[in-house]
């Protein structure tokens, strides 16, 4: 068998490869290789670095206006040590009480006038409303004082006694304010006391409960007791079932209560503004 020129495996129709050709080949397919790696491989660096770069220019600030921006040490606020609170280790004293107040001639100091114990023309109690009559005070409190209410009074060092009437629908009511020097000595007149107390007539007023038959009272709150005597203008005597009478009577007798305890009050109220 036979081949003509020019066959597939080198000149002059020779079977035998060429060997040289092929490596000279093979050697520029390989430099053509290790060419493109390189080329990408340092292109691939240089984006690093960009990125790198940007990076680095972006926490710097850079022309980049939506990076966060972290503050400065002189930016950042300064910690000042506040003061500590300080207590005093001593209690505040209790605000006196206006019970304590009346119940002792020590603490209670204030002037005791009849007009400054029953101020006004008029006393409302319980929507019922009284006329003031006449008012005094004495340093005498026998002398206003009759039967048992005497003792009960002089025998307790009594060192006042201030007096108003008042008149409602033809009733008329005196009403009795003794001074003690302590609540004790009040405590005592209040339970020893007995008829009665002398009526006070005047300005408008005339003379009742004379030689005839009245309603009597006796209370105390601290050093204060407080009496009175209730009957007709007309002078007509008052029998035990006469509810007008005793519904006046409760009602002034109320009236001495709470001019009594807004003296209390007053004063308690001061000496806690003075402390």
């Amino acid at each position: 068998m036979s081949f003509g020129q020019g066959g597939p495996y080198g000149p002059g129709g020779s079977q035998t490869p060429d060997w040289s050709a092929l490596a000279d080949t093979a050697a520029r397919d390989r430099r053509r290789k290790w060419l493109l790696f390189g080329g990408g491989a340092v292109a691939a660096a240089a984006i690093a670095a960009i990125v790198a770069t940007a990076v680095i220019v972006s926490g710097d600030g850079g022309d980049d206006k939506n990076a966060a921006r972290l503050p400065s040490p002189a930016q950042l606020p300064s910690e000042s040590a506040a003061p500590e609170p300080t207590f005093s280790d001593v209690d505040p004293p209790a605000p006196i009480s206006p019970l304590e107040v009346i119940a002792d001639g020590k603490k209670d100091t204030a002037p005791i006038t009849a007009a400054g114990l029953f101020p006004g023309d008029q006393a409302v109690i319980g929507g019922r409303s009284y006329t003031k009559g006449a008012i005094t005070s004495t340093k005498d409190c026998g002398s206003v004082a009759q039967k048992a209410l005497h003792p009960a009074l002089t025998g307790n060092g009594c060192r006042q006694v201030v007096r108003a009437t008042y008149t409602r629908d033809g009733i008329a009511v005196t009403v009795g304010v003794a001074v003690f020097d302590t609540k004790a000595a009040a405590e005592r007149a209040k339970e020893t006391a007995g008829p009665f107390l002398a009526t006070l007539p005047g300005a408008g007023v005339d003379r009742f409960c004379a030689n005839t038959a009245c309603r009597s009272s006796s209370n105390a709150i601290g050093r204060y007791g407080y009496f009175t005597t209730a009957g007709h203008t007309d002078g007509s005597p008052v029998p035990t079932s006469d509810t007008k009478v005793r519904q006046a009577s409760l009602d002034v007798a109320g009236h001495a209560f709470n001019r009594i305890m807004q003296r209390a009050t007053t004063q308690a109220s001061a000496a806690a503004t003075t402390d």
